[in-house]
C-alpha cells in the first residue's frame, strides 16, 4: 500500500519545483503567477527502494485578502487529514508572513508527521533558516528545490518517517474493485446497491482515513473486494475545493485495486475532474470500466443521445478508448448487475495470455504488409514477437533490428491490432520494441 506525502504551504514558496524535482518529472508548471497550479498534480517518487506518492498542493488561495486564511485552513486541514507526511513549505528570503503563522496553527495541532522545509536557501545561506525555529515545528531543513541542493537529505528523511504499513492486505487470489469518482456521482448509492444495504460506507473518524476499505462481495456467483475510500463525509463536512477533495480520496482506491469503476453524472457529463481521476488510474496502470450513473433522470435516452454521450467520454479520454461503458442507475438499480458482470470479464481481460505461435501467426504478416516507416534511408524489420509472462499488465515484445526508430504511433498502431485480434477490453497494455 503506498504512502502519501502532501507539499503545502502558501503560493510561491516553490511546492510546484520541488514537486517536479521529487517526481523528476516538468508536469507541474512553474511560474512566479499565484494561482499557477489550477489542476492538482499527483505523481510518484523512489528514493532508496521505497515508493511512495507525492500530491503538490498548489494553486489553493484565490486572490483576494480576506479569505485568504479560510482557503489555506480549508485546504491544509484536508492534507492532513489524508497525507501519512506533511511537507511545509516555506520561502528562506522572505521569512515568516502571515500566511505562514496560519499553516503554522494548523499543522501544529495534527498528530500527523510534519516537516518544516526552508526552501530557495543554498549551502552559504543556512543563516537564513534560524527564523523558522518561531514556528514551534521543529527544525527547519533548507533546500534549494531549483538546484536540488539538500533534497537528497530531505528524501531520507522523508522515507524514515514514512508509517511502516502493517495493515491486512486482502489475499491476492480475490479481485479488488475500486468505486471512483468526483463528489455526488453516486459512488455511495453504487456501493450501497451492490451490498444491498447502508452499512460499509466509509466515515470520517480521525485516523481511519488513511487507509482504504475492503467490503467482500460474495453473491450471485461472485467473490471480489469493494475497495472505498470515496469521500462519504456528511454534508455539512464536504466543504473544500471538491476537484482536489476526489483526487486525495482517489488516490489509495486507484492504487489498491485491480479493476478500477469510474462514475460519472449522466446529468453533468465529464468534466475535468473525472479527467483528472481518469489519468489517476492511466498512470497507475489499472484496468477501467466507466459508469454513466443517475441516467434515470435524462429526459432524451435515445439510442442516439447513448451514442453520443459515449463518443465523448471516448475522444476526451484518447488514445485510450477500449473500454466498457455502462450507464446505469443506483439508485433504481438499473443496469448495476452489468457493471459488476463488466468488471468481472475486464478483470479477466488483464489476465488474458496469448501464444508466441498464435502471436507470430497473426502479427508477423501485418507487420509485412505494414512496416514500420524507414527513418533516413534504414529500413526497420520487426522479425519476432512474444508476451512475456507473469506481468502486471499485458506486456508484449517486438524485437527489431533498429528499436530506437520505432516511434509512438508505430507501437500504437500494433496495440490497436492486438486489441482488434484478442479482447483486452478495458485493461493497459505495454508494447515495447526491442533489440533482436
Amino acid at each position: 500500500m503506498s504512502n502519501l506525502v502532501a507539499i503545502v504551504g502558501r503560493p510561491n514558496v516553490g511546492k510546484s519545483t520541488l514537486f517536479n524535482r521529487f517526481t523528476q518529472t516538468r508536469h507541474a508548471i512553474v511560474s512566479d503567477e499565484a494561482g499557477t497550479t489550477r489542476d492538482r498534480q499527483y505523481g510518484k517518487c523512489e528514493w532508496c527502494s521505497k515508493e511512495f506518492s507525492v500530491v503538490d498542493t498548489g494553486g489553493w488561495v484565490v486572490n483576494s485578502d480576506d479569505i485568504f486564511e479560510e482557503e489555506i485552513r480549508k485546504q491544509v486541514q484536508l492534507a492532513t487529514d489524508e497525507a501519512d507526511v506533511i511537507l511545509f513549505l516555506v520561502d528562506g528570503h522572505n521569512g515568516i508572513t502571515d500566511l505562514d503563522e496560519a499553516v503554522a496553527k494548523i499543522l501544529r495541532r495534527t498528530k500527523k508527521t510534519v516537516i518544516l522545509v526552508c526552501n530557495k536557501v543554498d549551502n552559504n545561506e543556512i543563516y537564513l533558516a534560524a527564523e523558522f525555529y518561531g514556528l514551534g515545528l521543529g527544525d527547519p531543513h533548507c533546500v534549494s528545490a531549483a538546484t536540488g541542493s539538500g533534497t537528497g537529505d530531505l528524501l531520507d528523511l522523508i522515507v524514515a518517517s514514512l508509517p511502516k504499513n502493517c495493515d491486512e492486505v486482502p489475499e491476492d487470489s480475490i479481485p479488488r474493485f475500486a468505486v471512483v469518482g468526483r463528489p455526488n456521482a453516486g459512488k455511495s448509492s453504487l456501493i450501497n446497491s451492490f451490498i444491498g444495504e447502508d452499512r460499509h460506507i466509509v466515515t470520517d473518524i480521525a485516523g481511519t482515513t488513511r487507509d482504504s476499505i475492503y467490503t467482500r462481495y460474495d453473491k450471485f456467483g461472485f467473490d471480489f473486494y469493494l475497495v472505498d475510500t470515496a469521500g462519504i463525509r456528511k454534508k455539512s463536512k464536504v466543504s473544500e475545493d471538491l476537484e482536489f477533495y476526489s483526487v486525495m480520496r482517489s488516490i489509495r482506491a486507484i492504487e489498491n485495486s485491480d479493476v478500477c469503476i469510474l462514475m460519472i453524472d449522466a446529468t453533468r457529463g465529464i468534466e475535468s475532474q473525472d479527467m483528472n481521476i481518469f489519468q489517476l488510474i492511466q498512470k497507475n496502470s489499472k484496468s477501467l470500466v466507466v459508469v454513466v450513473n443517475k441516467w434515470d433522470l435524462v429526459e432524451e435516452k435515445s439510442t442516439v443521445v447513448m451514442k453520443t454521450f459515449e463518443d465523448a467520454i471516448r475522444d476526451r479520454m484518447a488514445p485510450f478508448s477500449d473500454f466498457p461503458i455502462i450507464f446505469a442507475s443506483a439508485l433504481t438499480k438499473q443496469r448495476i448487475f452489468k457493471v459488476l458482470e463488466t468488471a468481472k470479464n475486464v478483470y479477466e481481460n488483464r489476465r488474458c495470455r496469448v501464444s508466441t505461435g498464435k502471436l507470430n501467426e497473426e502479427m508477423l504478416p501485418l507487420i509485412e504488409a505494414y512496416p514500420p516507416p524507414s527513418v533516413k534511408g534504414k529500413y526497420i524489420k520487426i522479425k519476432y514477437c512474444s508476451q512475456i509472462p507473469d506481468t502486471h499488465v499485458p506486456t508484449f515484445v517486438f524485437y527489431a533490428n533498429l528499436p530506437q526508430y520505432v516511434k509512438e504511433p508505430y507501437r500504437r498502431f500494433l496495440e490497436n491490432k492486438i486489441r482488434e485480434r484478442w479482447n483486452f477490453c478495458g485493461c493497459p497494455i505495454n508494447v515495447f520494441v526491442r533489440q533482436k
